[in-house]
């Protein structure tokens, strides 16, 4: 990226790259914001494919999946790589378009992706089979390889998980609960909710101790509070006991 902004003048450059450090930090806390600043950055530097390439993932991340998909296509045109294809194929998806997406999945692109992108456009097929209500295609497209295997990579908690979630929603929840399991094994970072996922199937229920506490104090301020006014209250003096 910052070879790209080179071929800008200095200052415009060190402007560009403030938003697109901005546009990194906020995109998953604060996405609308993480879009402002993506604005900024392409209205300053349009031709720059860094720039494009940023705005389209502000865009998808707030779910503006036009825009972005009209920005990882410019991107594309001025790199050549293939890298944002199952990207592109999410937005066709968000754009309620799941047949493109399938048929992104089988053009000759996806053969010249690294071994990650095609893990990636293979949750994208998946995702668009459930969204045609094709469950058990969903299932068949996440077996693979990479799926069965037993060394985690950085697309394994993912994987393992989309293949869980699609097993639960064919009804087919023991074979979800082992690969939820193993889905929980792989997920280091904690990508995805996978222990609470796992959780909810063995019938575990968690408690917020620290909301508990908090009524618990609650109550018994309220408690407090009316000995008070129990204490406060003003005896009957003898005429009116006498009235």
């Amino acid at each position: 990226m910052r070879q790209e902004l080179q071929s800008l003048p200095k200052t415009l450059a060190e402007d560009v790259a403030k938003n697109l450090v901005m546009v990194a930090r906020l995109i998953d806390e604060d996405p609308e914001g993480a879009y402002g600043y993506s604005r900024v950055a392409l209205r300053l530097a349009s031709r720059v494919a860094a720039v494009r390439e940023a705005a389209g993932f502000a865009a998808y991340a707030t779910q503006r999946y036009s825009e972005a998909l009209a920005e990882f296509r410019a991107a594309r045109r001025m790199t050549g790589s293939v890298d944002l294809w199952p990207v592109m194929a999410d937005c066709e998806r968000g754009l309620g378009r799941p047949e493109r997406a399938l048929a992104m999945a089988g053009e000759s692109e996806v053969q010249k992706l690294d071994k990650a992108g095609q893990v990636e456009m293979r949750l994208v097929a998946a995702g668009a089979r459930r969204d045609m209500d094709q469950l058990e295609a969903a299932i068949v497209t996440l077996q693979s390889p990479e799926l069965a295997s037993s060394s985690v990579q950085p697309w394994s908690a993912r994987l393992r998980y989309a293949y869980a979630d699609a097993l639960l929603a064919a009804g087919r929840e023991d074979e979800a609960r082992e690969w939820f399991a193993k889905a929980v094994e792989a997920d280091k970072d904690g990508a995805t909710d996978a222990s609470d996922r796992l959780a909810e199937l063995d019938g575990v229920e968690f408690v917020d101790a620290l909301a508990d506490e908090g009524d618990l104090a609650d109550s018994d301020a309220d408690d407090s509070d009316a000995e008070a006014e129990t204490d406060e209250k003003p005896e009957a003096d003898d005429e009116g006991d006498k009235a």
